[in-house]
């Protein structure tokens, strides 16, 4: 028989400590997240964590910086796996896939930090892959996005001020746009919990 795995991307204490967190979208990830958490274990599906690394780098997702961790108030059973990737997606660096196979999942759920990157980049490899995924934008968070141009050296005040900048909303809309019905189906956290997002 087949099973549905929740698959939380990087809800780690690393953006939070990073200057554009003031930008994100939605602040209560941790609780959004939790929401899906909740009715997955209720479901008796499976739940995988997922936390971005990069070692050796100093930054805010280098473990040795203490803050490779999930944000507080998220708390993983001991049976649920937690994973440790360096690339965007949670496949390619990791044992995903594997794990998935030994537990017959046919369909993940994605949801995590960065709408746009490692959310939408684990949708895409997992579609490729022929699981079924659904993406839940609700229990995703991102933050506005600086035009390339000026990305790299801009603060927060700059990319604020530049009309080519994307709101984190229009991120996610633009998100949702290029997975529905291609890649992911996009459905809400009251279709998943039953319980409506707080607005």
């Amino acid at each position: 028989m087949s099973r549905t795995a929740l698959i939380v991307i990087d809800v780690q204490e690393s953006f939070r400590v990073r200057p554009n967190w003031q930008l994100v979208n939605h602040p209560d990830i941790a609780d959004r997240v939790q929401r899906l958490v909740r009715a997955a274990r209720e479901r008796d599906e499976l739940v995988v964590w997922v936390l971005h690394t990069e070692p050796g780098t100093g930054g805010a997702f280098d473990p040795a910086e203490g803050h490779v961790r999930l944000i507080d108030g998220l708390e993983p059973l001991p049976a649920e796996p937690i994973l440790r990737k360096t690339s965007h997606n949670a496949f390619t660096t990791t044992n995903l896939q594997q794990l998935l196979t030994q537990e017959r999942v046919s369909e993940i759920v994605v949801c995590g930090i960065r709408t746009e990157q490692c959310c939408e980049t684990t949708a895409r490899v997992g579609s490729d892959l022929g699981y079924d995924v659904v993406f839940v934008t609700e229990a995703t968070a991102t933050m506005a996005l600086a035009h390339w141009s000026i990305r790299e050296r801009a603060s927060v005040e700059e990319i604020l001020a530049d009309p080519l900048t994307l709101t984190a909303d229009q991120v996610a809309e633009r998100t949702e746009y290029v997975l529905a019905g291609r890649f992911a189906t996009v459905r809400t956290l009251d279709d998943l919990t039953g319980v409506p997002v707080a607005s």
